[in-house]
């Protein structure tokens, strides 16, 4: 466990520096890690096939170029980036696709450039409270599960891992419902369903810090990845 590691940390050490690095950030989200990357002299491309969530990117990185697009096809040429990365993200790509969505992520790149894929645990009191919402456990492995089957294949090589914990800081119950629902609209009314139960939840695994705030932790794992070198006319 490697608790002052972060994912900007982990990625300016696979890149050596981000700086001059085109990236792509596979489900990008609301834009705030690539805005994060772009502040450290990175060039970013984002996508996501959530329309919503492109704009919201669009609004944090104006400069930045967001496509809508899925994990596993990429609208982009062999060898277009000097790396990507799956921030929370991998988990969300449709179990039967996986697979496929890394292979295209390492097709962008080649050989030569790293492929970073950072997904939570399903462990952490973080992730014990939003299970009650939303369980995540199976997709979660499931996830895992596939890093491993491209690597068992022969087309990733795995060249680091580093497990870290993520602490997140909210003011309050509310600040943690409104992130609940900020991250996926549609689970709104489970959330006011299931109000009482993680109300209760937060109460018990929340440990409040020095300056007055709640802080759960989620437990990641980084895993940095790269192609394998494919002799000439073979394919993926």
């Amino acid at each position: 466990m490697t608790p002052q590691a972060n994912a900007l940390s982990l990625l300016e050490d696979a890149f050596g520096l981000t700086e001059g690095k085109q990236i792509l950030d596979v489900g990008c989200g609301s834009g705030r890690f690539a805005r994060a990357l772009v502040d450290r002299g990175a060039e970013v491309v984002g996508i996501d096939p959530n329309d919503e969530a492109l704009r919201l990117a669009q609004e944090v990185l104006p400069e930045g170029t967001f496509v809508r697009a899925t994990a596993e096809a990429l609208p982009f040429s062999d060898d277009s980036f000097d790396g990507t990365v799956f921030l929370n993200s991998l988990h969300h790509v449709p179990v039967p696709d996986m697979n496929v969505a890394l292979r295209e992520a390492a097709r962008v790149v080649g050989a030569d450039g790293p492929l970073v894929v950072i997904e939570p645990l399903a462990e952490g009191t973080l992730f014990y409270v939003l299970r009650l919402v939303e369980d995540e456990t199976d997709i979660r492995n499931a996830a895992q599960r596939a890093i491993d089957r491209t690597i068992e294949s022969g087309f990733l090589e795995q060249t680091r891992v580093v497990e870290y914990v993520r602490h997140e800081r909210y003011s309050g119950l509310e600040e943690l419902l409104d992130h609940i629902v900020a991250v996926d609209p549609t689970r709104a009314a489970t959330v006011e369903e299931k109000r009482s139960a993680v109300e209760d939840a937060f109460s018990s695994y929340g440990r409040k810090s020095e300056d007055e705030v709640y802080v759960l932790d989620q437990p990641m794992l980084a895993r940095i990845l790269r192609a394998k070198a494919r002799p000439d006319g073979e394919s993926g």
